[in-house]
This record gives structure tokens, sequence and C-alpha cells, in this order.
């Protein structure tokens, strides 16, 4: 049954072969930093369960120390000029999109078509295992199709990796946190202090306080689906669901909604914010948190309303 296992083994050998052509870069004045960073991601991917806690533990400390102490820095690996690409441009035109638009197509596509095949796909994995289908497909095709040297498609991605930096490891680091807060009973404790701020018997006060609290503690971890866990421990369920009758499915799809606002206000979501900064080279790393801000807030005031309006009818 292909499930996890496939998906980290992909991971793994791409930041394998980032490792590699880092370290013969020789242009590349800190090829040994980010081939190290390369590889230890590579290495957590693809012998991660026989590492260990203990063993684990270390290789995160190993990416911290490169990180943290600038052994890691950008290259500008050689595939195609400048003119190269406009030449491209103008003659493929818009039908260069046509494979990216394979990877959601596929992603959906596999989602629904593996329902009908449990037994070849872990049903928990569909999505993501589509998904990992959709990008080697893209791959391929592009192959057949544009024709680039065969290192060409990882000397980009590399690139890539090299400008988003040490961010690219958040979303996985921030999503453990959110895992080791739940566990940790986080929830129970922020569930008792803000229980003590909250008016007895005021629908509308823990409802602020879990539109609010999803957006905050998103903004603190990252990832809404980290804060998620905290937040419904801590309020969503025991009170506005329990206590209060809440409807369920309103009460975590739109709490989700609101963490996402938050999403939209933090460098910590570097997936979301601070990769376009990256790639479009802006002096500002913060500029799209900036930009996002005006749109956030009206969006949290209304998904308070949803909750407040739809979650107690």
């Amino acid at each position: 049954m292909i499930g996890q296992p496939f998906l980290y083994a992909v991971a793994g050998v791409t930041f394998a072969a980032f490792a590699i052509l880092t370290l013969l870069d020789t242009a590349h004045r800190r090829r040994f930093g980010n081939g190290a960073f390369y590889a230890l991601i590579a290495l957590s991917f693809l012998a991660g369960d026989r590492l260990g806690d203990l063993g684990n533990g270390i290789l995160v400390l190993g990416l911290v120390a490169l990180a943290g102490t600038g052994l890691i820095g950008r290259g500008h690996p050689a595939t195609t000029s400048r003119e190269e690409r406009q030449a491209e441009a103008l003659r493929r035109k818009d039908r260069l999109f046509l494979v990216a638009l394979i990877i959601p197509v596929t992603a959906l596509a596999g989602t629904f078509l593996f329902k009908r095949f449990p037994g070849l796909v872990d049903p928990r994995q569909a999505t993501l295992v589509s998904l990992a289908f959709g990008v080697i497909l893209a791959l391929v095709t592009a192959y057949l199709w544009l024709r680039p040297r065969p290192a060409t498609p990882f000397h980009e991605g590399r690139r890539l990796m090299d400008g988003v930096g040490w961010a690219l490891l958040l979303p996985q680091m921030l999503a453990s946190l959110g895992a080791v807060f739940a566990l940790a009973g986080v929830g129970d404790e922020v569930g008792r202090l803000i229980g003590l701020a909250i008016p007895h018997g005021s629908v509308l006060g823990a409802v602020l306080a879990y539109g609010i609290g999803m957006a905050l503690f998103t903004m603190a971890m990252g990832n809404a689906f980290a804060a998620f866990p905290v937040m419904a421990a801590a309020i969503g369920v025991p009170l506005l669901i329990r206590q209060y009758g809440g409807d369920p499915a309103v009460i975590a799809a739109v709490g989700m909604l609101a963490g996402f606002c938050g999403t939209l206000m933090t460098p910590m979501a570097a997936n979301f914010n601070l990769v376009p900064a990256a790639l479009l080279e802006l002096r500002d790393r913060n500029a799209v948190v900036k930009a996002q801000v005006g749109t956030a807030l009206p969006l949290l005031a209304v998904n308070i309303a949803l909750l407040y309006f739809l979650g107690f009818r």
C-alpha cells in the first residue's frame, strides 16, 4: 500500500539531489554548509524512523546550527540564460502553465479515484500521494515537452530552496510544535486561564476568545493546523460545543478560517509569506505580511460573526 514511506522517499531523494549538486557547485561560496543542510534534511526523510527520538533531535540541532551560524547562503546555479528563458516564453506562451496545472488536477483526480481502490493507496494519505504523483507527472511531462538538460529541474529546485533558506523548515517544525503542545496539555491550561477572563455564561465572550485566540496562536506558531488542537481543547470543545451547544462543524470549519487570518499576518507562516518575498527578491522580507494585514483583520471580524450567528442557531 502506497502511503507515507513513498512520500518520504520522494522528498528524501529530492533533497539528496540538492545536496549532491550543491557540493559539486564550486562557484557556490557556501556549498559545504548548504550541502550539509540539504543532506541532513534528506537523512531525516529517508531514515528518520531509524534514527529514533534522540537521533532526530540531534539532526534538528545540526540544522539549527548550520542556519544560525550563517553557514548556508544563496547560490546561483547555471541553468538557462535570461535570453533562453525569454525565447522559450515567447515560443510557448501561456501553454507553459499547462505543466503546472498537471499537479492540482492530478491531486484532485487521485483523491477521488484512489477511494475506489482502497488496497492501493492509504486512504489517510490519498491526497498527499496524489499530489506527489502530480509533481512526478509534471516533471516527466516537462522533460518530454521542453527537453531541458537532465539536472536543470534540480538546479532550479535548489536555487528556490537557497532563496527560501532556513525558513523552509518552519512548516514542519511548527506543525510538530503544535503536536507537542497538544500532548503537553497546553490547551487545557490555556482554557483554564481564558475561562477566568470570560464572563460566566457569555457565548459572545467565548466566541471572541476562540476566534481571536485561533488567529493569535496561528501567528505565533505559523500554522493554523498547529493552533487548532490547542484552541479546540481550550475553548472550542469544552465551552462552545459542550457547554453552549454549538454546531461542531461550524465551530471547527470557521475556527480554522479564523486561524488562516492569522496566517496572513505572520512571518512565521514562511511558505505563504516569506517564500514569495524571497522569490520576488523584495528588499523587505515582511512586505507580503504588511500588504495582507488590511485584508486579514476584516476577514477575522467576519469569521467571528459567522461563528456567533451560524454556530448557535
